[in-house]
This record gives C-alpha cells, sequence and structure tokens, in this order.
C-alpha cells in the first residue's frame, strides 16, 4: 500500500515478522479483521509492506501519535490476535517504534 506521508511529526510502528508456516489454521481471517480495525482506529494515517522470498515480512504502520499507537495496542479483538499469534501463528516477531521527526526523499 503507497500512501502521501504527512508532515512530521508522526510515528512508525516497525514490525519485522515470520509465520509458522505449520500452524496458520484461523490466520487469515484475523489478519483480514486486524487490517479493518486498525485502519479505522483514530490517528493511523497508512501501512507498507514487503514480504522477502523466505516469508520474513518488513511492515511499517504510520501514527500521528504515540496515544494512537497504545490505544490500538490496547484493543480487545488485538489483543486477542496478539495472544493468538504469540501462541500459534509466528515463529517469531520483533516491534520497534518510532517518531519520525524529519522526513525527505526523492521521485523521478
Amino acid at each position: 500500500m503507497s500512501f502521501t506521508r504527512p508532515e512530521p511529526p508522526y510515528y512508525a510502528v516497525i514490525v519485522s515478522s515470520k509465520l509458522d508456516a505449520a500452524n496458520l489454521d484461523g490466520y487469515a481471517p484475523m489478519d483480514q479483521r486486524m487490517a479493518q480495525l486498525g485502519q479505522a482506529q483514530p490517528g493511523y494515517l497508512g501501512r507498507e509492506s514487503k514480504t522477502d522470498a523466505d516469508g520474513r515480512e518488513l511492515t511499517v504502520l504510520y501514527y500521528r501519535d504515540a496515544d494512537s499507537i497504545a490505544a490500538w495496542k490496547q484493543h480487545p479483538e488485538h489483543l486477542e490476535a496478539q495472544r493468538r499469534g504469540r501462541e500459534q501463528w509466528y515463529a517469531d516477531y520483533h516491534i520497534e517504534v518510532a517518531k519520525v521527526e524529519r522526513a525527505y526523499g526523492f521521485e523521478r
């Protein structure tokens, strides 16, 4: 998904993950539901994601502020998805939260 980034400051939640391919029962509908709910959260600005040939995914979620991230982390359905992710779906994941204070780029 591509989107126009806002003017800083904003926040980026960087998620590096790999699914456990042997244990994905129920993952697809939960993933779809989390995407739907996540996009509806106040402060959500967008998402970018890439998956490499080995199945490792790098996702960056963009938010207006830290309170928006904290609220999403505590959403009841998201808490259940987090629990099932740790217990069943993910081989591993790592999350970093960063405040973007300056951003620039180039497009031809």
